[in-house]
C-alpha cells in the first residue's frame, strides 16, 4: 500500500493573528522568528507553495537592538531608477526616522522572492509604539 504526503490547501489554514513585542530584541533574530511565523513553518501542515502563515503585528519597533557597530556601519540603499539617484541611510538614522522600515526590510529579505513572498509580506504590520489598531482581530501575544 502506497502512502502519500498530504499537500495542504489554502482553505486548510486557520489564519491566526499574533502580537510580538520587539522591545530589547535583536533585529536579525526577531526578523527570522517573524518570517518563520508568517511563512507558516510553525504549522504541522506547512506546505512550501501555499500561504499557511499567520498575520503578525509587531509593536515597539523603535526599541529594537542592533549588535556591534551596525548602528553606524550598516547602510540601507534605495534607488529611484534614475541615473545618479542612489540614496543611503545608516541603520541608526533609519531607526530614528522610520523604525518600522528596519524590521520590515529584514523580514522581507527572509521571505521567498516570488508572488507568494509578496503576498506573505502583506501579512506583517509593524508599529513603533506599543499601540496597534488590530484589537478587533483578537491577536494572541507570542513570546520570542
Amino acid at each position: 500500500m502506497k502512502k502519500y504526503t498530504y499537500s495542504a490547501k489554502r482553505m486548510d489554514n486557520k489564519e491566526n493573528w499574533c502580537v510580538i513585542d520587539a522591545a530589547d530584541q535583536v533585529l536579525g533574530r526577531l526578523a527570522s522568528q517573524v518570517a518563520y511565523r508568517i511563512r507558516g513553518k510553525h504549522s504541522p501542515l506547512f506546505t512550501p507553495h501555499v500561504d499557511m502563515g499567520d498575520w503578525v503585528v509587531v509593536i515597539n519597533a523603535d526599541k529594537i537592538r542592533l549588535t556591534g557597530n551596525k548602528l553606524t556601519d550598516k547602510t540601507y540603499y534605495r534607488h529611484s531608477g534614475y541615473v545618479g539617484s542612489v540614496k543611503s541611510n545608516t541603520a541608526g538614522e533609519l531607526l530614528e526616522k522610520k523604525p518600522e522600515q528596519v524590521l520590515k526590510q529584514a523580514v522581507r529579505g527572509m521571505l521567498p522572492k516570488n508572488r507568494l513572498g509578496r503576498k506573505l509580506n502583506k501579512k506583517l504590520f509593524v508599529y513603533a509604539g506599543d499601540q496597534h489598531p488590530h484589537a478587533a482581530q483578537k491577536p494572541e501575544p507570542v513570546q520570542i
